[in-house]
């Protein structure tokens, strides 16, 4: 910040000694230019109203500093707090400029001139840049504040929303554990008690505590899905399990002998070097083979079933095939319909994909191709709750895309909305400036039709002449291109009121070629033609 502010005052202050130059300054007051920016720049962001003044005030007296209005200007707008406040200081600045400026060219000028002169330079280097930077300040705070306010609302959207999902987790557990543990319960009992029934053969009382440990099992697991639609986590595996169920291709051994032991035909292979896959994808898997084999269960009864794992070079392919039923199930079979559709959206969202079909000799196949890789697809368009999409950001809310497509719509307003205000600024900048120099150039027309002559007419007068004639003939020299030039050639005669103008016919760039005239007690006693420098 501070090496920006030293090079914007180095450059303001080399700018203004190019001012200083034209204004033929000399050594001295270009040095107190330069010097007077340094601090003025420099102090415009603690002190924005005293630079703006103290500028408007040396100014006049040193035309080096004129330039400096531009920042502070737009500092002051910007940067003085309260409407009030910056109104105050930019008349001030306003008056100490006209008011100055009209006390340092009280000699040479008319004051009138140098009131408008000074209000349109006030109005172009100091007044807009104050408009302008004062109107993009307040845009900025606003749209800050828009923004803010924005994410307060989606951060509150956020917290409502996962308590409207918590309170819809926690019913639906509430109803699982009511209904479905009830049922769990009954089964465990009924097929515990059946299986000590001293009737039934080896054959059978295997088959009734394979069924008992499925129905304890399918107890545990139901306790774990109710645990995690409460708290929102996984729960830890149940202490009093004896053989705790795994969840992943570990666990694919242990259904598969279970399925054996209940007397159906099922054959396990794998191929390819084993692999670690990602928590995800390895419960995928397991899900995927628990799926089939129920689903080989309930519609091709005592059919063989072929359970393959192939470890490819960058997925994991779960088969799962079973043969045509030897007879047509008894009854009507019970299916939620959801479960191949569950194990689709399952892999989809680690990035994997699941077909099934029926195979060529009547039976069915289900596979999945699951990848090794831990960085889940699709979860960036995955919907919530809700039905609305959330962004994949690590602990951030839920986008709101209504509220975007507003803020957009917004913004869209506002930038048309600056843009016009901005067009008109600078619309009323050039009009200004254009206003500027069109007095500038009425003014140094005026100036040198009241201080110029040709050689003609000088050649014309005649010493001796009376003053009224001579005046009668002559402009009256109010001009600042002639302050000064009186005293710059021959001694005057003493005692003698000189009238100094410039020559029209002037061709070196430089000098001046300067026409005095002197009178005393009433007749022009002297006439001079000599050159003078700028």
């Amino acid at each position: 910040m501070l090496a920006a502010d030293l090079a914007l005052a180095a450059g303001v202050a080399l700018l203004g000694l190019g001012v200083e130059e034209l204004d033929s300054g000399g050594p001295v007051r270009m040095a107190l230019g330069a010097a007077a920016v340094f601090p003025l720049v420099l102090l415009r962001r603690r002190l924005p109203a005293a630079t703006l003044v103290a500028a408007a005030a040396v100014g006049p007296f040193l035309p080096g500093t004129v330039l400096v209005t531009l920042p502070l200007g737009w500092s002051a707008g910007r940067r003085i707090v309260g409407a009030g406040r910056a109104l105050a200081a930019f008349v001030l600045a306003f008056l100490a400029s006209v008011g100055f400026g009209v006390l340092e060219q009280w000699s040479g000028m008319r004051p009138l001139l140098v009131v408008v002169f000074t209000t349109l330079m006030f109005l172009v280097t100091t007044v807009m840049p104050g408009l302008a930077s004062r109107y993009w300040s307040q845009r900025r705070t606003l749209l800050q504040a828009l923004q803010e306010r924005n994410r307060q609302l989606l951060r509150e959207r956020a917290m409502v929303a996962g308590q409207a999902r918590l309170r819809e987790r926690q019913r639906i557990a509430q109803d699982m554990h009511d209904s479905l543990g009830h049922q769990l319960a009954l089964i465990s009992v009924h097929t515990g008690a059946l299986e000590v029934d001293p009737e039934l053969t080896d054959r059978q009382r295997e088959a009734v505590g394979v069924l008992r440990q499925a129905s304890v099992s399918a107890m545990h697991e139901l306790r774990e899905a109710v645990g995690i639609l409460r708290d929102g986590v996984e729960a830890p595996a149940p202490v009093e399990e004896a053989h705790p169920a795994a969840r992943g291709v570990a666990g694919i051994a242990g259904i598969v002998e279970a399925a054996r032991s209940a007397g159906t035909d099922v054959r396990l292979g794998t191929a390819g070097t084993p692999r670690p896959l990602a928590a995800a994808c390895d419960h995928a898997a397991y899900r995927i083979v628990q799926e089939a084999l129920t689903n080989a269960y309930k519609h091709a009864p005592g059919a063989a079933i072929a359970v393959e794992l192939r470890y490819e070079d960058d997925s994991l392919v779960v088969e799962v095939a079973n043969g045509p039923a030897p007879a047509a199930a008894a009854g009507a079979v019970v299916s939620g319909g959801q479960g191949l559709t569950g194990l689709r959206e399952r892999a989809r969202l680690v990035g994997g994909m699941v077909h099934a079909g029926a195979t060529g000799d009547g039976g069915f196949r289900i596979a999945g191709v699951l990848p090794y890789g831990a960085e889940p697809a699709g979860a960036e368009d995955a919907a919530d709750d809700f039905g609305q999409q959330e962004r994949g950001l690590a602990g951030g809310p839920p986008m709101d895309w209504a509220a975007v497509d507003r803020e957009l719509a917004v913004r869209g307003r506002s930038r048309a909305g600056g843009l016009a205000l901005g067009c008109g600024i600078a619309v009323a900048a050039v009009v200004a400036l254009l206003i500027v120099f069109a007095a500038m150039i009425a003014l140094f027309i005026g100036s040198a039709n009241n201080a110029m002559i040709s050689r003609a007419d000088y050649d014309r007068v005649r010493v001796g002449d009376s003053e009224q004639s001579v005046r009668d003939r002559l402009p009256d020299g109010d001009s600042f291109l002639t302050d000064g030039l009186d005293r710059k050639g021959p001694p005057r005669p003493g005692g003698s009121e000189c009238l100094a103008l410039m020559s029209v016919d002037d061709s070196d760039f430089g000098t001046d070629t300067v026409f005095r005239f002197c009178f005393k007690d009433g007749k022009l006693v002297d006439k001079q033609s000599y050159e003078a420098e700028h």
